[in-house]
């Protein structure tokens, strides 16, 4: 970069005041915060992220130096919700991974369901594969009673994510189901929840070989447990 193209040390030093001011107001709308979800504090958490990344560049650009701190999550963060200020109606959008780790509990307890439910030929019954197994499971039971007993049905918890978006008014009946995620404006979600792996090993980067020894124990013990545990039939009630 040319001196003509750098930023002046006055364009540096405004910036620095910039997030001073952004952090008061950043910790005057937390003290004043109404609830978990204050949008008060989400605007000034955002104002906070943009006024660093800005000073952060001038002061790399004019100084070739950075800052010594990182606001998680400015990079991809959502853009500035712009849907209506007193919504009619919202869609909740979830997405959860599972691997099928012990396929044959997931077979056993698709068959069981079969065995109570219908009168299926041996040789044609759909828990007979995986992929019907998985048609079964999912067609008696609702998605977060899949969730809180995955172990019990071989799986286990991937990546999961659930986004709430803001509408003027409800969809008419059966009017997005041919593409049900498609269409989706950045804009009018209103919040979002991610649970992955890979936020606990960012954790465990700082853990010392004592608690990764503890983790390894803790994972021993709760094989030995699944190994022993036995596959028990549905109670009526469980079952939709």
């Amino acid at each position: 970069m040319s001196d003509a193209a750098q930023p002046t040390a006055a364009e540096v030093r405004a910036a620095a005041e910039a997030v001073k001011t952004a952090l008061d107001r950043h910790l005057a709308a937390v003290e004043r915060r109404s609830g978990e979800d204050d949008p008060a504090v989400y605007e000034a958490f955002n104002e906070l992220a943009a006024a660093a990344e800005v000073y952060d560049e001038l002061l790399y650009d004019r100084y070739d130096e950075v800052t010594p701190f990182e606001i998680p999550g400015a990079d991809d963060s959502l853009p500035p919700y712009t849907g209506p200020e007193e919504p009619n109606a919202l869609s909740v959008l979830i997405r959860r991974d599972y691997a099928v780790v012990e396929p044959q509990r997931l077979l056993a307890q698709a068959q069981r369901i079969e065995a109570a439910d219908y009168e299926a030929d041996a040789g044609t019954e759909a828990s007979g594969t995986v992929h019907g197994a998985m048609g079964i499971l999912f067609g008696e039971f609702e998605p977060d009673e899949i969730a809180s007993r995955h172990k019990e049905f071989g799986l286990e918890e991937g990546d999961s994510t659930l986004w709430v978006t803001a509408a003027d008014e409800p969809a008419d009946p059966g009017e997005w189901l041919e593409a049900p995620f498609e269409q989706i404006d950045p804009q009018r979600v209103v919040c979002r929840f991610d649970v992955s792996a890979v936020f606990d090993e960012e954790i465990d980067d700082g853990d010392d070989g004592d608690d990764e020894e503890d983790e390894a124990d803790d994972l021993d013990t709760d094989a030995d447990l699944d190994e022993d545990e036995d596959l028990e039939p549905l109670d009526a009630d469980r079952r939709a």
